[in-house]
């Protein structure tokens, strides 16, 4: 039965659930895609939504939800050719019977779980979080078992667009930061004390996975053509993965062995975030940018390169600066200029703060995806 009205109670007058969701996340760590599905679940139970998650058997999620009390159910999945896993998740489906599969990863989850979701005759929907071209072909596999497909900005949803998706397929709802649990007040001891950041220094952050599109090579490249002008900087690098190495020697080879500090990935970066000066976000490619929300959640200025995704997460002149691609010379007068310009930062700083409460709260994204979902369950009946 589809159940969209709130006020339905059992024989016993007992309140029950307005519907039913099975959301299906097969990556193994625990970054931003991974938080949202968390918020989502959370925001979806205070509304009465019975939620279980399936997740891959001992990922940083599973952890995740069980500490807070999220129902869950782990599988092994060994990737999108882990044909083995649509028996699986069958199995979780036939027992759960839910009312909609929410997927919410590509690595198995949405083509598996689709073709899991279509076995069972369960509507699915799935968020698309990255902004990979991919040939139409590709793109009309992955996706012709989902009802509606969720772009976490427009950039993605023009990504899905140019590879074939139907337009009435696509939805777009943007990620969101739970500014309830985001430590807001600046303490700069903590700085001192956890990351040994001098309280006197300018404290910038980066944080993404230490991938090439990331850009961290430009944010070096800026610092070392500040160190001489701005000696007080100091760069905490957050984030693993495969230019570690790289960028510590590129990062000793431009003499910045003292401003610069690779703390590795950092589950408790939300208590430590607004008391750094400034967020510098230098990707190449975005698909939106959970680490830029985040900043801006807590009033930290944000400078990023304007790229797609970068647009939609930072109003420039606004909440930061946009720069041009790739350039190393406008991201450090970028900096400069905010270093120099302590009320403009501030400025910028308490706008972002602002936009997030009314554009970009976990409360905001739960209707939404609320809306698309009965939506998708009024077309069932």
């Amino acid at each position: 039965m589809l159940a969209f009205d709130a006020s339905q109670v059992d024989a016993t007058g007992k309140r029950q659930p307005q519907m039913k969701i099975v959301h299906v996340e097969t990556g193994r760590h625990f970054y931003g895609g991974a938080q949202q599905v968390i918020w989502l679940i959370q925001g979806l139970d205070a509304r009465g939504i019975d939620n279980l998650l399936v997740c891959t058997r001992h990922s940083a999620i599973e952890a995740v939800a069980a500490d807070e009390g999220i129902r869950v159910t782990s599988l092994p999945c060994a990737g999108e050719l882990d044909l083995a896993f649509v028996w699986r998740l069958r199995r979780v489906l036939n027992r759960e019977t839910p009312d909609i599969v929410h997927c919410h990863s590509r690595r198995g989850a949405d083509f598996l779980g689709g073709q899991a979701a279509a076995m069972v005759g369960v509507p699915a929907i799935v968020s698309r979080r990255v902004d990979n071209t991919e040939p139409a072909m590709m793109s009309a596999l992955r996706y012709r078992r989902f009802a509606r497909v969720v772009a976490i900005s427009e950039n993605i949803a023009a990504v899905l667009r140019r590879a074939g998706v139907d337009d009435e397929r696509i939805s777009v709802i943007r990620s969101a930061v739970d500014t309830k649990q985001m430590q807001i007040e600046s303490d700069r001891d903590s700085l001192r004390d956890e990351f040994g950041i001098d309280p006197h220094a300018f404290a910038i952050a980066v944080v993404a996975q230490l991938i090439p599109r990331k850009g961290h090579r430009y944010l070096l490249e800026a610092l070392a053509a500040l160190k001489n002008r701005y000696p007080m900087l100091h760069l905490e690098v957050f984030g693993n993965g495969v230019l570690e190495d790289t960028l510590r020697r590129l990062s000793a080879a431009l003499g910045l062995h003292d401003m610069v500090h690779f703390a590795g990935y950092r589950s408790d970066l939300d208590s430590y975030l607004a008391s750094f000066d400034l967020l510098v976000h230098p990707a190449t490619r975005e698909g939106l940018g959970v680490a830029m929300l985040k900043a801006s959640a807590v009033g930290l200025p944000v400078i990023a390169f304007d790229v797609a995704g970068a647009r939609e997460t930072v109003q420039h002149e606004a909440t930061g600066l946009l720069v041009r691609p790739e350039d190393s010379e406008a991201l450090a007068a970028a900096i400069a200029r905010l270093i120099d310009d302590t009320a403009l930062r501030l400025g910028l700083g308490a706008n972002g703060f602002v936009r997030m409460q009314k554009e970009f709260s976990v409360d905001t994204m739960v209707g939404r995806y609320i809306k698309t979902y009965e939506a998708v369950l009024h077309v069932r009946q």
